[in-house]
């Protein structure tokens, strides 16, 4: 299922957006969770189950009765049986075209949602609160994600967090593997800069998230990526697996680093990486072999599946750690 922004790339048919504005207790999905739906489709999701079809069929009578924004308050166990029990807050509002395009060009850009739930005033924002386009907004707090505030005059807005992903793979390697791996995180919230020197083994489409890199220096790729990326190796040539794992080993970034290989590769790649002098720590820090343990099959949907759900931990480690940090040091 595409995302809810890719989905509003797809389709030029008039579409409510379903926002989960705030949430209390346990519910399907996060604040600031999506759900875009048209008269006969949707993109993306709110978790499913009764509250999912509830606010589908709300969003297709507002496609038929003209409304423009409606916020509601659903109790998950009382009225729609669902075990987990909580409540979700849910904002619907007809999607204006207008705003489609500029967030599809604002992909990479953290990009904030105001939008007055008492009353028809909206905008769009930087994270610093300068107005892109739209109504003039009250100041809003950026760092706190998704979420309803009340202004000077006690009126409520939903200010939704349209993040650029945190996420970069840099992917070496246009192989089954490589491709299955592709397929996976087409649909997860992350960049892929995918790199191979074959042009012609790239498939005709990519997903929305991807950039195809068709280079003779996949190394000089490696060495000029961002801080803060993951790089995955998995190359046709174990000789060109090992300049580009000494490419991004001699990099100044502590970045997470797997190769493709079994532990006899890993031994190997060791001594010939400690032969030409780079860190030791660093070369102890490559993960190899790669995916989560206990995954053993080598066909590359399953390799794909173990390496996805291992990047998967990665970076949601990296995205919770800062949060756990304030939360520390508020409580100090």
């Amino acid at each position: 299922m595409d995302d809810w922004l890719t989905g509003a790339q797809r389709t030029l048919a008039p579409a409510v957006l379903v926002t989960v504005a705030t949430t209390e207790g346990s519910v399907p999905r996060e604040a600031g969770a999506h759900m875009l739906v048209t008269s006969s489709t949707q993109f993306d999701t709110i978790g499913g189950g009764h509250l999912e079809l509830k606010a589908m069929a709300l969003a297709r009578a507002m496609l038929v009765d003209g409304r423009t924004r409606h916020f509601e308050r659903f109790p998950l166990g009382p009225s729609l049986g669902q075990c987990c029990g909580g409540v979700a807050h849910l904002l619907f509002e007809r999607f204006d075209p207008a705003q489609r395009a500029r967030l599809q060009r604002r992909r990479d850009v953290d990009t904030f949602r105001l939008l007055a739930l008492d009353g028809a005033a909206s905008a769009l924002c930087d994270a610093s609160g300068k107005v892109l386009s739209g109504d003039a907004v009250p100041a809003f707090d950026a760092d706190a994600g998704t979420h309803v505030m009340r202004d000077q005059d006690g009126r409520r807005w939903l200010v939704d967090a349209v993040l650029a992903p945190r996420a970069h793979l840099f992917l070496f390697g246009a192989g089954h593997v490589g491709a299955a791996i592709v397929r996976l995180l087409g649909s997860l919230p992350c960049r892929v800069t995918w790199v191979d020197e074959r042009e012609d083994q790239f498939p005709d489409s990519v997903p929305a998230n991807v950039h195809i890199e068709a280079t003779d220096t996949p190394e000089a790729s490696a060495a000029s990526a961002p801080r803060g990326a993951s790089f995955l190796v998995m190359t046709h040539s174990h000789a060109l697996d090992q300049r580009l794992c000494e490419a991004i080993l001699a990099r100044d970034s502590a970045d997470w680093f797997g190769l493709i290989g079994s532990m006899t590769k890993r031994r190997q790649f060791e001594h010939r990486l400690r032969a030409r002098g780079l860190d030791h720590d660093r070369i102890d820090a490559m993960v190899c072999p790669i995916g989560v343990p206990g995954v053993t099959g080598k066909q590359p949907a399953v390799i794909a599946i173990a390496v996805v759900a291992q990047l998967l931990s990665v970076w949601e480690a990296r995205h919770t750690a800062p949060a756990a940090r304030a939360v520390s040091s508020e409580r100090s």
